[in-house]
């Protein structure tokens, strides 16, 4: 049977509130891996606190696979990430927490105040005692061997600057202030799953002068332009509230949400995150490896010259100007539907269904509040919210579905499988 909870999710860019841990069936507090992904959304929203050129998905992989190889290690049940070996009698909750602050310790130096503050206040909750200082010695064991396994990975590259070719499709640097593009080095990161940042890289997009191109050029030509006379009220808050926080960030406050409401245990979220995580950190590499390979170009480029595409059934608009300012990266795939549909697809195969209801609002998007019965509603929305933003074309977010599809179900299919005899 499903387990249907209206809940509301707060996504705010500043501070995160998981406004509906009211619904859970206990009134203690939530688990350390709930309580450790909250103090991680936090620091990733403090300005400044993530280096701009590593994308945060590789952060918050790192986190939430310690995490699971610490409590795992103990309580068994599930293949490793990494092996690790662990006595029965140590603390998961000890472990968890160890985990968290190690690894976000060596990812975020600055926010050691934030980071100690909250390790001491796990600490009181879970107590003190031999099983602690057990859990914690594996906590840190599993931190240091994720961190190990992840130095090497090329995150640290410079990246490389980007030489816009010319002609109809190719991707030019966007207005208001063509600025160079973000994470061009990405897709040479090592994936924590996928063989390749390739292995499922998505077909090209169709040809400028294809009749399939010229439908998504007049959608996104008429519902994305700042004074839109065809966008409704409703699709202007979903542009605007989907583009108000990172979007990685609001899934983990979805699966955050949903954990409480189908009351999982601390094992069964330490899993669920890592498998999330590590599916938005490879989907995210195997999309800047389709953006970077295809390099088409953004809307407010493609409607500015249209007049010279080459197509005759598109109509230029010098002075075009989309809902949202442009994202600075190639338009195909699209990010948001990648994100969205491989958290969606992940949390559904997680549970088992793709049945929860659930409510978004964000302080910065005041009075906009947006109720979705599903995970796969949420995410068409989040695809659909570029389009009216004026960011991408619709053939952009069906691959990026595709994507997040396809990398979804191949995480979930390979990793952290269960075993047959309880530990490895």
């Amino acid at each position: 049977m499903s387990k249907i909870v209206t809940v509301v999710l707060v996504c705010a860019m500043v501070s995160l509130r998981f406004a509906a841990l009211a619904h859970a069936s206990s009134a203690s507090e939530p688990d350390q891996v709930i309580q450790w992904n909250g103090t991680l959304l936090q620091i990733l929203q403090t300005p400044g606190a993530q280096p701009a050129t590593v994308h945060p998905t590789r952060s918050m992989a790192i986190v939430h696979l310690a995490m699971y190889d610490a409590v795992n290690a103990i309580v068994g049940g599930h293949a490793p990430y990494l092996v690790l070996h662990a006595p029965r009698s140590a603390s998961p909750e000890a472990a968890a927490a160890a985990a968290a602050h190690t690894t976000l310790l060596a990812l975020f130096p600055r926010q050691r105040g934030v980071i100690d503050a909250k390790y001491a206040d796990s600490l009181a909750q879970i107590g003190d005692g031999a099983h602690v200082r057990q859990g914690i010695r594996v906590g840190d064991e599993a931190a240091n061997a994720i961190l190990a396994a992840r130095a090497d990975d090329g995150s640290d590259a410079v990246p490389p600057a980007f030489v816009p070719a010319s002609g109809p499709g190719e991707y030019q640097l966007t207005p208001p202030n063509f600025q160079q593009p973000v994470f061009t080095h990405w897709a040479s990161v090592r994936p924590f799953a996928l063989a390749a940042a390739d292995q499922l890289r998505p077909p090209p997009p169709p040809a400028v002068t294809s009749a399939h191109y010229t439908t998504d050029f007049d959608e996104v030509a008429s519902l994305g332009k700042i004074d839109s006379t065809t966008r409704t009220a409703e699709q202007t808050d979903i542009g605007r509230l989907w583009g108000a926080a990172p979007v990685q960030n609001v899934w983990n406050q979805i699966a955050a949400t949903a954990a409480v409401a189908f009351d999982d245990s601390l094992e069964e979220n330490a899993r669920l995150f890592a498998l999330l995580d590590t599916s938005l950190a490879d989907g995210v590499i195997a999309l800047y490896d389709a953006k970077y390979t295809y390099r088409r170009w953004r809307p407010v480029t493609a409607v500015r010259a249209a007049d010279d595409d080459g197509n005759p059934n598109t109509t230029g608009d010098p002075n075009w100007t989309p809902l949202a300012v442009t994202a600075l990266d190639p338009s195909y795939v699209g990010a948001h539907a990648e994100i969205s549909q491989s958290a969606a697809t992940t949390l559904r195969d997680f549970f088992g269904t793709d049945r929860l209801d659930f409510s978004l609002t964000n302080p910065n998007v005041p009075g906009v509040v947006r109720s979705f019965q599903s995970f796969a509603e949420a995410a068409d929305e989040a695809a659909a919210s570029r389009i009216y933003a004026g960011q991408h074309f619709r053939y952009d977010e069906d691959a990026g579905q595709a994507l997040g599809d396809a990398v979804a179900d191949f995480v979930v299919g390979e990793l952290l499988r269960p075993v047959g005899h309880g530990r490895i």
